[in-house]
């Protein structure tokens, strides 16, 4: 079995940033997990989560890392496929990167496809991912409104902050497909 999923970052507007991956069921949940990392651009800094509707439900796949071995809730990524977990086209299911900037996503399964890949793959997305440590979605906004206006006092020192050159732009609607490809099909 395969899953085609959809995942869309929430709280992200103008424009919105999400990926369509194509996953096989027997991935486990920490493979899961550095393929949205790969496919979004996200650096891998921060622990993640997975639950079913939000994180006040259960069960929580989690890195490992994250809590004590004696919690019963929470469910090792490393020890979870995919397929124990997703069953049905249209089962959704929260992702949160970054407990303090608190980047939670949105995944919904769109197909169920009756193959078993050996690989995963990116097949279309929209937006560039957020820079790490921003300040979550709010703090993200601000950034972008920052980097629209030159004019800005922080302007400046933002651009600096991301490593842009001096006539280069943030792009937020940026989104290479074949980089995402590329990165997500060497998990």
């Amino acid at each position: 079995m395969t899953f085609q999923f959809k995942i869309k970052l929430n709280n992200i507007t103008n424009p919105p940033v999400w990926r369509r991956l194509v996953v096989p069921g027997n991935f486990t949940f920490n493979q899961f997990h550095y393929i949205i990392q790969d496919a979004f651009g996200w650096d891998n800094y921060h622990l993640f989560s997975f639950s079913p509707g939000g994180f006040t439900t259960y069960p929580v796949i989690s890195d490992p890392e994250m809590y004590d071995e004696d919690e019963e809730d929470i469910i090792d990524s490393d020890e979870i496929t995919l397929a124990e977990i997703f069953k049905a086209e249209g089962q959704k299911f929260s992702y949160l990167y970054d407990f303090g900037d608190y980047w939670l996503h949105s995944i919904t399964v769109e197909k169920l496809i009756d193959i078993t890949l050996e690989t995963a793959d990116c097949t279309g997305g929209k937006g560039a991912c957020p820079p790490e440590d921003c300040g979550g979605a709010p703090g993200y906004q601000h950034l972008k409104q920052i980097l629209a206006d030159p004019k800005n006092p922080e302007h400046e020192s933002m651009k600096e902050w991301l490593g842009l050159e001096p006539n280069e732009k943030w792009d937020a609607d940026y989104f290479d497909l074949e980089e995402a490809q590329e990165a997500v099909r060497e998990i």
